[in-house]
């Protein structure tokens, strides 16, 4: 059996240097926030040439103008948003359009942010709640304050690398933290809690019918479950690596965040949640021997 605990210290380092390069990055250079934050503009057109996606975003990529988005609303006709421009802006925009393409503008407005302050506080306030009910659930299933924890504290690992590593991303390849980035936000970490439970229901059957150490239980729970979660977020990968090369750009930010929440996910459960629950139960031994 492997000793996956015998490299505590490496699994420590790994998300040390992870999280300390995303922590500097948002120390640098912040979140590249979009539209749904700031606001923007959002352009429609009807094109009587066919168009795709991607000829509009280079088009309109050339004068200068962020495009946050392109969405295909009819037939031959697109919504596309912007970061915020002037009228001027605009007249260029139509006209480099309606040359190459034959565009017709349909509508044309600057919006406010779809996601205000009061938002971002409620959705604050909801991971704080929601993060206390998983701790008490979770050690209410295990019959331990140590299972709880260490599930929350991997949980919040996710958030700091997938948070760190977008900021990485805006700033060399200009993703933005937008509407669909919160709600791929929140969808890893509910998948970072189920495969850490995985894991943690593994020991509980082990010590049952075994016992040993918590050291040698998780070691055999880490090594029981570790193909099943590998082929489980492979599957999960394949698709999402699949998205991010021929889905369009309104997506492959999305499938991107999703991907990296994916692999700090799969990893965290067995290399975060366990060792710290391991080195938790070691020093509460040490301490009651004294």
């Amino acid at each position: 059996m492997i000793r996956w605990m015998h490299y505590r210290l490496l699994y420590a380092a790994i998300s040390g240097i992870v999280i300390a390069a995303g922590i500097f990055s948002l120390f640098k250079w912040g979140l590249n926030i979009g539209i749904d934050f700031k606001g923007g503009a959002i352009l429609e057109y009807r094109f009587a040439k066919q168009v795709s996606e991607d000829q509009i975003s280079s088009i309109v990529k050339n004068t200068g103008v962020g495009v946050v988005s392109i969405q295909k609303t009819g037939d031959g006709t697109y919504s596309i948003r912007l970061a915020p421009i002037d009228t001027n802006q605009k007249t260029v925009i139509t006209a480099l359009l309606k040359k190459n393409f034959d565009a017709e503008e349909l509508r044309f407005e600057n919006v406010g942010p779809t996601i205000g302050p009061e938002l971002v506080k409620k959705t604050v306030y909801a991971l704080l709640i929601s993060a206390s009910a998983i701790l008490l659930w979770v050690a209410y299933q295990f019959k331990s304050i140590k299972f709880g924890t260490s599930a929350v504290l991997a949980m919040f690992h996710d958030s700091m690398v997938l948070i760190g590593m977008y900021s990485l991303l805006g700033h060399f390849f200009g993703a933005e933290v937008d509407f669909l980035f919160v709600t791929a936000l929140l969808t890893i970490l509910s998948f970072s809690v189920h495969d850490t439970i995985v894991v943690y229901d593994r020991v509980r059957e082990t010590r049952k019918k075994i016992g040993g150490s918590m050291t040698e239980m998780a070691d055999k729970a880490i090594t029981e479950t570790m193909v099943r979660s590998l082929n489980n977020s492979f599957t999960i990968i394949f698709m999402l690596v699949a998205l991010i090369l021929l889905g369009g750009t309104t997506v492959k930010w999305f499938a991107a965040t999703l991907l990296i929440g994916t692999i700090s996910g799969t990893y965290s459960s067995p290399f975060v949640a366990v060792p710290i629950l391991v080195t938790w139960d070691e020093i509460e031994k040490k301490l009651k021997r004294r």
